[in-house]
Formats: structure tokens, sequence, C-alpha cells
């Protein structure tokens, strides 16, 4: 699969046949997430791979759109570190990134996925800083979570080339 056929076809899966995912896929994953671009390459995540089924109920639990996690193989919590960011108003970005190269990889291993977020939701932070028993540098960005695909999504068009702009609005 080439990369634009990643980038495009890519779609948020939330149904999975229930089939592991090995630790090796899910290095690849992570592996993905770190070549992610950061400011002044600061590189500021974290990752947490949750696969213990109890934690991802209580992740379901804390987070609104997150019905998903019981049935999913793994979910991997990006967190963004303060004390590694460039300022504090860059590991967001960072993250984001980082969570969109996991994502990508995701979907061109044959894997399905859908981003949760969680920053800036206070109410989901401070649950998962506390179910995660996360240190009071480290902060959740998202969740990513993870299995082999039970649907399959049609893809919208989305190009629009009314909001593209050369040189000057």
């Amino acid at each position: 699969m080439n990369i634009l056929d990643v980038i495009i076809n890519r779609r948020s899966i939330r149904r999975y046949t229930g089939e592991p995912v090995s630790s090796e896929t899910l290095n690849e994953l992570l592996r993905a997430g770190m070549y992610a671009p950061s400011a002044v390459n600061k590189q500021p995540w974290h990752f947490i791979v949750v696969q213990k089924k109890e934690i991802l109920l209580n992740m379901s639990k804390v987070h609104p759109y997150a019905s998903m996690l019981p049935s999913a193989a793994a979910a991997i919590v990006v967190c963004g570190d303060e004390n590694l960011a460039n300022t504090p108003a860059y590991w967001p970005v960072d993250c984001a990134a980082a969570t969109q190269n996991i994502l990508l990889a995701a979907h061109g291993l044959g894997l399905g996925g859908v981003w949760l977020g969680v920053y800036p939701r206070s109410e989901r932070i401070s649950a998962l800083e506390k179910l995660i028993e996360l240190p009071p540098h480290i902060h959740p960005f998202s969740i990513v979570s993870l299995g082999y695909p039970a649907e399959k999504r049609t893809v919208p068009e989305r190009f629009k080339p009314e909001r593209i702009h050369y040189d000057h609005w």
C-alpha cells in the first residue's frame, strides 16, 4: 500500500474481531509514533500500551466516546511530558503528530483504530491520570483504540479545492 492510499483510506474503526495484536506489531506502531515530527525535535511523548481487559473497560468508563475499548485488542495512551517539551504549548501539537503516525501505521499494517481525544478535556485528563497512575509532569493527550477491523468504512470525498489559496487569500 502506498503512503497516499494509507492516508486517504484510513478510517476510524470502532469494531474489532477480537484477534490479538502481536507485541511486534505494537512495537512497530510505537516506532511510527516516535518518528513523528516535534518542535525542536524534543520528542516530549511517552506511550502506555494497555492490553488488560479490566483497564480497557475502566478507560471506557472515564471517556464518554470509548465504548469500543473493552472489545479492542489494545490501546495506546499517548502522553506528553511537560519536562521534555520545547514550551508548554507544544507538547499537545507534538503528541497529535505522534497519534496520527500511529493511526496511519495501524492502517498500513492491516489494523483498525480510532483516535479518542483526551486533551484538553480536564475531566478526561484527571480521570486517566488517576487510572493509569501518571506522574504529575506527564499528561494524557489521546487514546488510540486498536484491533483487527470487524467493519469496513467507505471513504468520503474530502478534497475541497475551494479551501485552497495560493500566495494570498
